[in-house]
């Protein structure tokens, strides 16, 4: 089970959150604001935090932007009574793996942490045949990914992507050359709590091409098919 931290300023909201992640035998931390919560993640080191947008002190997006910029891995799930696409965007933009929009049912919220741990955890199959030294490996032109580990190198410099950014290149480059849908990527980085926001991904995309540049050649890595979603270009 996980160590999660809920954080909210509406107490009941925070309680209800609480029993109900207990009950599924999860440690559960919390917070009334901002401040709070950064001091908690650094103490407490949670492996999921539930963010309230909307908090007293730093905002939730303040929250995750710090947490992001630190290094921190842990997933986040972000708790918003705004039904806007923008801020949903911008929510998962900075590092966000969900959003669940106010009000919302506990056993919903649930199930997003549920999927969320899941796909921290990584895959459940077993382990394709090693490469040559024992690691396990998938090359693009220069790039170098290691799913396990979830590392990413360009040459030998090392590429810092957030969690879903990196399951979208990884969907990218094992399918080299298919187009791949918005909706497809969005389930490969999303699961089954993905919903299919196009721009959520567009904006994904955006910042992966600027994280990686033009790769050898001037050849793009990322190829915009109009209409249909997006390939991973090969040279």
């Amino acid at each position: 089970m996980a160590r999660i931290l809920v954080v909210d300023d509406e107490p009941h909201i925070v309680e209800a959150l609480a029993a109900y992640l207990a009950r599924e035998g999860h440690t559960v931390d919390t917070a009334g604001d901002g401040v709070t919560a950064l001091e908690r993640c650094r103490e407490g080191h949670p492996d999921l935090v539930l963010l309230d947008v909307m908090l007293p002190g730093r905002s939730g997006f303040d929250v995750l932007r710090e947490l992001r910029s630190t290094g921190a891995t842990c997933g986040v799930i972000l708790l918003t009574a705004r039904d806007d696409l923008v801020d949903r965007v911008a929510g998962l933009e900075i590092g966000a793996d969900d959003y669940v929009t106010k009000p919302f049912a506990p056993r919903e919220v649930v199930a997003r942490v549920g999927a969320v741990l899941r796909r921290l955890s990584g895959p459940t199959h077993e382990p394709e045949p090693t490469l040559a030294g024992g690691a396990i490996a998938i090359h693009h032109r220069d790039l170098v990914i290691d799913p396990a580990a979830r590392v990413l190198r360009q040459g030998d410099v090392p590429v810092d992507l957030t969690r879903v950014e990196f399951d979208i290149l990884v969907a990218l480059v094992e399918h080299q050359g298919v187009v791949l849908t918005r909706g497809q990527l969005g389930a490969a980085a999303f699961g089954e709590a993905f919903e299919a926001f196009d721009r959520s991904i567009d904006s994904h995309i955006k910042n992966l091409r600027h994280k990686l540049g033009d790769g050898p050649g001037g050849i793009p890595y990322i190829e915009t098919v109009r209409g249909v979603g997006y390939r991973a270009a090969r040279p």
